[in-house]
Formats: structure tokens, C-alpha cells, sequence
């Protein structure tokens, strides 16, 4: 699937957006692939068969903007669903809000520069993107994802073999950035569609935990397919979060103020 999905899922957390800002899947290197099979096929052929079960090379390169809203689930005891909207604009633009009681939390991105408002933490500044997050940002904000057109983004693809992702036969696939940031990807043996893929380890408690994001419920949208149902799975975590897709527009007219800088009056809810 897309990054600005893996973007959005890992931002949609609370404690993502809300607290630590995006929380963007760089590099995830952990663990090796005990493979049930070897591959009968190449990397770039799995690639291939990928771009095509997704819509085509020639309906990606039609997509200039992207948006997607719908509900994710926020964690805690009663797990309170909350509105999320995601925008996405070439080259490498996104924004990403959340509201929770009449407030909207936010975090942009232009390309090179990133912002972020978070009103639930009593907060009325704009602060701006860590460095951590900056790079996490650019890595992650390809609007068509790790696969298509990787070569010419500068990435490597491996196979690794192949395993099973619930009760599936899957490709493992190795993504390489000119970054040298590394991620592995299941493709599905039958649809050739992303069943999951590695996040980016999050610390809980002191300690690292593996993450993996789990891609279901895929269906056509203007000529692409896209999952609608994205869960995030914390290795020893108490729950996974869901980030639930309801609306998905294609080349919505999006003007590039809506990822530039917020300016305060714009970050600050008016009192009731």
C-alpha cells in the first residue's frame, strides 16, 4: 500500500499525532525471514504484479492529489472513534488532522519543512518538525508508495522468501531507500496485494517494540485499489489500533497553502 496510509495509520494514533507528532516509518530492520519456500519469482516481478493488482502504472502517475477520511480508534479503555482526514499533493506534501471535542489537532508537511498543532495537549503554538520527524516525513510522504517507481526513487527491492500472514501464502519483500532505510513488505502469492508491512519500532515502557501494519478490506477507487481497513499492531502492546478509510477523492483541487506553515490565529479554536 501507499506511504501516505503508513503515514496516516501511524500518525492517527493518539499518541502519535496528539503527543509526539508523526510518527513516520523510516527504517525497520529487525528480524530475518525464516522463509516456508523459496520464491518463484524475481523481485521485480512480484513488484510488477503488485503495481498491477493496485490499479496500473498508468493510473498512479494520474494521481496528483489524494484525500481520505474516516475513523480511527483513539485507544484507552473505551476506545473512542475519532474523525480523521488525510491529504496528500505531489511531490512530497501532506496534512493530516484529527478532531476530538470541538478541537482539531494537525500536522503538515510542505515537502521539506514540517508543523504541527496540538490543541488537546493545551497547546496553542505551532511547533515545528523535530529533525527526527522532518526526515521520518520525507521518507514517508511518497504519495504512491515504496514499490511503484522504486527504482527511479532510488530504492532496491530483495525477496526474501516467502510466510504465512494470517492463513495467507506471501511474497517477503525487502525495501531498501537511497537512505539506506529498510522495511519488509508481505504480498499476497494469490492477489498480490500488500497484506503487511513492517512499522516503525515504537518505544513502550523503557523498551522497543516491533510494529506491524495489517492492510484489509481492499477496494476500487477510481481505478486504484486501496485497502480501507489499516491496523497497527505493537509487538507486546495491550491493543491493536484500526484506522477505518469511509471516503476516498482523487485529484481533489488542493491549493499548496494547505501544507504551508499554520499561522497561530488559524491554529486556535475560538471559545465558547
Amino acid at each position: 500500500m501507499t506511504r501516505f496510509l503508513l503515514k496516516a495509520i501511524s500518525a492517527a494514533s493518539v499518541a502519535g499525532v496528539l503527543v509526539t507528532g508523526p510518527v513516520a516509518f523510516a527504517a525497520s530492520t529487525a528480524g530475518t525471514v525464516q522463509a516456508a519456500a523459496a520464491s518463484h519469482l524475481s523481485a521485480a516481478q512480484i513488484v510488477e504484479h503488485n503495481v498491477a493488482a493496485r490499479g496500473g502504472l498508468q493510473a498512479w502517475h494520474a494521481v496528483n492529489t489524494m484525500t481520505m477520511s474516516g475513523q480511527i480508534e483513539a485507544g484507552g479503555k473505551k476506545n473512542t472513534k475519532l474523525p480523521f482526514t488525510m491529504t496528500m499533493k505531489r511531490p512530497h506534501k501532506s496534512r493530516f488532522e484529527v478532531r476530538f471535542n470541538d478541537q482539531t489537532a494537525f500536522q503538515v508537511y510542505d515537502g521539506a519543512q514540517g508543523w504541527k498543532v496540538r490543541p488537546f495537549l493545551g497547546r496553542d503554538e505551532v511547533e515545528p518538525y523535530t529533525p527526527a520527524e522532518a526526515k521520518s516525513a520525507a521518507v514517508s510522504a511518497e504519495l504512491d508508495g515504496p514499490l511503484i517507481d522504486y527504482a527511479s526513487k532510488g530504492s532496491r527491492v530483495e525477496a526474501l522468501g516467502m510466510e504465512q500472514v494470517e492463513g495467507h501464502r506471501a511474497y517477503v519483500l525487502k525495501v531498501t531507500t537511497k537512505d539506506n532505510a529498510s522495511r519488509r513488505i508481505w504480498i499476497d502469492a494469490s492477489s498480490f496485494l500488500e497484506l503487511k508491512i513492517d512499522g516503525e519500532p515504537r518505544k513502550l515502557d523503557g523498551k522497543m517494540h516491533d510494529v506491524a501494519i495489517f492492510y484489509r478490506d481492499y477496494r476500487k477507487e477510481s481505478g486504484l485499489v486501496v485497502p480501507h481497513t489499516l491496523e497497527t499492531v505493537v509487538t507486546g502492546g495491550k491493543q491493536p489500533h484500526k484506522l477505518t478509510i469511509e471516503h476516498v477523492t482523487v485529484n481533489p483541487p488542493t491549493d499548496d497553502t494547505l501544507f504551508a506553515k499554520p499561522q497561530l490565529a488559524m491554529a486556535k479554536m475560538p471559545s465558547h
